[in-house]
């Protein structure tokens, strides 16, 4: 599945043509995704501007001006294309042609822009285990899908202090609290993996060793919410992993994945400096975890 960082990016590359977009006309070429489309999809989206692009977690959130939210996660193999009255072709550079195929384009948005120009947003999903939904705006923090969902990891919410609060008592590994979508909304596998390395913190140990006796946040619990943050905002300078299908809005792969430290290198030699260690590899909840046992403790 994309991760935070991919679907950021995706999110800025649809951003300059979706927000202000007339939509003209929907083209929904298949009754379901992952789930059913809802019945009225193509009608409740006729006719409507999208005034706001956002992401939540891993979702794509397009508000339109009825009060409608548009829902679309991407799953495994789920992208974008854009193509408008200049260019019909996909642009960017590719380190992978990505799939093309019209019988896995799903949806089609067809779009009268701002500037008095057309185009298309087309959903390509070969996999089929993204989908869309449309909720009203104000059920939307409601919604099974974001009622849960802890704080964005992204800006100056996330901190050693709330770590802290987070973590108080918690006698779960480390990645299993950091990757526990009901505390920090967003964070996955990879980045998780990359952001504990950094701070030189083991995956194993358990969450609440970052707390104090009174609550207090220790330094490494401040290093690791610093080290959070910026391993995401490196990924999405880079474009995101682009690991396997994911794809850009327009078309280009991001190379975050030829920086990772850990992340699938097991056995390589720990980047850390001046460490002697080997990248191991763990499985902790069904999930493959990457860390150096030398310098991450």
């Amino acid at each position: 599945m994309p991760e935070l960082p991919e679907v950021e990016t995706v999110k800025r590359g649809l951003a300059p043509t979706f927000e202000g977009a007339l939509l003209t006309k929907v083209d929904q070429n298949r009754p379901d995704l992952r789930f059913p489309f809802p019945d009225d999809f193509v009608e409740r989206l006729t006719g409507r501007t999208v005034t706001a692009l956002s992401r939540r977690s891993k979702y794509l959130l397009a508000d339109t001006d009825s009060g409608d939210v548009l829902i679309m996660h991407l799953g495994m193999s789920g992208s974008f294309r854009i193509e408008n009255d200049i260019d019909q072709s996909t642009p960017g550079a590719f380190a992978h042609e990505r799939n093309k195929d019209p019988k896995h384009d799903h949806v089609v948005f067809h779009l009268s822009l701002p500037n008095d120009g057309s185009g298309r947003i087309i959903y390509n999903d070969p996999r089929r285990f993204g989908f869309m939904d449309l909720v009203p705006r104000t059920d939307l923090s409601a919604h099974p899908y974001f009622r849960e969902l802890g704080l964005e990891p992204l800006g100056n919410a996330l901190s050693g202090e709330v770590l802290a609060r987070l973590f108080a008592g918690r006698k779960s590994p480390l990645k299993a609290a950091l990757l526990n979508q009901k505390l920090i909304a967003g964070l996955g596998n990879i980045y998780v993996c990359e952001a504990l390395w950094r701070s030189g913190l083991s995956p194993k140990r358990l969450a609440s060793t970052l707390v104090t006796k009174s609550g207090k946040p220790t330094k490494k619990a401040d290093l690791l919410a610093q080290n959070i943050r910026q391993t995401l905002e490196d990924a999405i300078l880079a474009g995101g992993s682009s690991l396997r299908d994911h794809t850009q809005a327009d078309g280009t792969l991001g190379y975050f994945q030829h920086s990772f430290a850990v992340y699938d290198r097991e056995s390589a030699p720990c980047r850390t400096p001046d460490c002697t260690g080997t990248v191991r590899r763990i499985v902790q909840s069904n999930r493959s975890t990457f860390y150096c046992p030398i310098c991450q403790r």
